[in-house]
């Protein structure tokens, strides 16, 4: 026992003198590294510039898209010559306070829906805590590029949809980008922080999808929701052994509040009105029945519906930054109108878009005048495509709707009587040099007022004659402009502020006078066609419209490079 107690005392003794010694190693270490290898600015500088002789100085000014080498190694060549060869986010003491926002901002990227690995944050973390003057001058080159591929996707949106489908993805990206003005702006912020915060859009309908981002994050770590089998159409008051799963999925989904029925298998009226609202915010048929568009849609899974939130914020990021302090919002996809005041919406109506081959186009104008009992200069487009036929089986056609014949477009045409014609020896070419105009009155296609944002597509807001169509729920029968239900109501919101105040009444007595008046706004109204299969309403709701026009899978396969989505086609 006692050559034990001596054994074990002389084994503490010897791990203590080692303890000791580890100690004092990692001391010296600390103050080595501090005292002896602690690098200069010169040295920084030298090692930066090193690195940089990758990127050659003459391919300043090439246009990135024509040069062979990708556009983020123009984007360093023209910052650290145009700037000065010199470290723009570290020290000798390594990253500086504008390096960790940096940082900060990189790693949440996923926030906004954007990928963090697409911002070098892992070559970053690895080398966060390197002081080599190497290290640090790799360490400021990749916060720099990272950077700037967050501004640009921040402030312009992805470029691989353009480079995919231009024709279509047109407005994604951009191909005019200023590194050194963006690097510059951003290193004379005051609050970095804030600087790039302020990045995303700011506006609620951005705001909103970024929320419910990640609201359905959250479900989808819980599990989602349950799928419902097939089966036969689901009507109110029937029972169905699915109806505990499509209970559960709308309780999950925020739509059904109310305890369980009677009978856990009923389909009763508190479910009904979850199925109700469901539908409402899916862009279907709300009549409480869960027939085959409606299991499509509550059988898209919430990996789906991120992704499709995903693309819509994405959408959002290539409109125009500052949407206006009042201005019109045109939903296509929703076949919706908003009227927009201090981000807060004050008009709400249901609208007409463009049919297949007819598409309403996306962009930003400004409405210029609104056009009382307006004239209807019809497209050379709808004469071939249309009016020839009609007008090669009977002559009087124009008549009977009230549309003049000019002998051309030009302001000397003169007025041609349709009969004196003979229509089948007019071809196609033809008829396009001739004007047809419908003269204002219940019978023309544009209704009693027209909302005019001159533009390339000769697409325009208009009332219509046709008021059935505002009932159905796929509203896509236009030529491509956009058709008012309440187009009374849109004068009144684009007016509120002119000199004069323009009540409902006397917007009707300027119609019955059935003459054409012209309205110009001071100063012009923004206007914006959007492309949403996602938004949140303004109460904070989420809708999901069915993809119109087909773009939501390409956009997914450019952004993802997979094809998800399928259940919208069914819907």
């Amino acid at each position: 026992m006692f050559i034990l107690l001596k054994t074990r005392k002389k084994i503490q003794k010897e791990n203590c003198i080692v303890t000791s010694a580890i100690f004092l190693l990692q001391i010296f270490l600390l103050y080595s590294t501090t005292v002896f290898a602690a690098v200069s600015p010169d040295q920084i500088n030298m090692a930066l510039s090193q690195e940089l002789n990758k990127y050659p100085e003459e391919l300043i000014g090439l246009d990135w898209y024509d040069a062979g080498m990708k556009c983020q190694d123009q984007w360093l060549t023209a910052v650290y010559h145009g700037l000065g060869i010199h470290p723009l986010w570290v020290n000798e003491n390594g990253p500086t306070g504008q390096a960790e926002h940096i940082f900060a901002a990189l790693k949440s990227a996923d926030d906004d829906g954007l990928n963090p690995s697409d911002y070098g944050v892992h070559r970053i973390a690895s080398a966060w805590r390197s002081r080599t003057a190497a290290q640090l001058a790799r360490l400021d080159i990749d916060l720099t590029l990272g950077l700037l591929a967050f501004i640009y996707d921040m402030r312009e949106g992805r470029l691989a949809p353009r480079l995919q489908n231009l024709k279509l993805f047109d407005q994604a990206g951009c191909v005019i980008f200023d590194p050194i003005a963006s690097i510059s702006e951003a290193r004379n912020a005051t609050d970095m922080a804030t600087y790039l915060a302020g990045l995303a859009p700011d506006h609620r309908h951005y705001r909103v999808l970024k929320q419910q981002l990640q609201r359905y994050r959250n479900i989808s770590a819980q599990g989602g929701w349950p799928y419902i089998g097939s089966g036969k159409t689901l009507y109110p008051g029937e029972s169905d052994t699915r109806i505990p799963a499509v209970r559960r999925l709308l309780s999950i989904t925020g739509d059904h509040h109310a305890a369980a029925e009677m009978s856990q298998y009923l389909y009763g009226y508190e479910l009904e009105q979850a199925v109700n609202e469901f539908q409402d915010r899916h862009g279907l048929q709300v009549d409480g029945i869960i027939g085959k568009r409606t299991l499509a849609a509550l059988n898209v899974s919430v990996k789906n519906r991120i992704r499709q939130i995903l693309i819509n914020m994405e959408r959002w990021r290539w409109t125009e930054r500052e949407l206006g302090f009042k201005y019109v919002l045109v939903d296509i996809a929703g076949f919706g109108l908003q009227g927009v005041v201090d981000d807060v919406v004050q008009l709400e109506m249901r609208v007409i878009v463009g049919k297949e081959h007819h598409e309403t186009p996306v962009f930003s104008d400004t409405i210029k005048y609104i056009d009382f009992n307006p004239f209807w200069n019809i497209t050379p487009d709808i004469a071939r495509n249309e009016m020839l036929e009609k007008l090669r089986e009977d002559s009087s056609y124009l008549d009977s709707k009230h549309i003049r014949l000019f002998s051309s477009w030009q302001a000397d045409g003169v007025e041609i009587v349709p009969q004196s014609i003979d229509w089948n020896q007019v071809s196609e070419e033809q008829i396009s040099r001739y004007k047809l105009r419908q003269d204002p009155g219940p019978w023309n296609a544009l209704g009693v007022v027209k909302f005019v944002f001159p533009n390339k597509y000769s697409v325009y807001i208009h009332d219509t004659p046709g008021r059935d169509l505002f009932d159905k729920t796929d509203r896509a029968f236009s030529h491509g402009c956009i058709r008012l239900s309440e187009p009374k109501q849109l004068v009144e919101f684009l007016l509120a502020d002119s000199d004069v105040r323009w009540t409902q009444e006397m917007i009707g007595e300027v119609i019955d006078t059935a003459e054409r008046k012209v309205v110009r706004l001071q100063p012009p109204i923004p206007v914006h066609l959007v492309y949403q299969t996602a938004w949140g309403d303004k109460n904070g709701g989420m809708h999901f419209n069915k993809d119109l026009y087909g773009r939501d899978q390409q956009l997914v396969r450019a952004l993802f490079g997979e094809s998800i989505l399928t259940g919208q086609d069914l819907q």
